[in-house]
């Protein structure tokens, strides 16, 4: 993983009220998103993330380096 299970868990929940204050800030410009759309806007974004956590930086099927000493 690129981060830690608890870094991962810290940025899902920021995320949260990312999304809320998203839908608000939205509606001053004129778009309405129901609370249905803002779930699944939300879910897009932590599928999102958490692709990108687990996805091997180097693209290598290898979870961890091997490390040398």
């Amino acid at each position: 993983m690129r981060i830690s299970k608890g870094a991962l868990l810290v940025v899902v929940a920021f995320l949260v009220p990312f999304v809320v204050e998203l839908r608000t800030a939205l509606s001053w410009v004129g778009i309405k998103l129901s609370v249905l759309e803002s779930v699944g806007l939300a879910g897009l974004f932590v599928l999102a993330i958490v692709a990108w956590a687990v996805w091997s930086p180097n693209g290598d099927a290898e979870a961890e380096p091997s490390r040398s000493s």
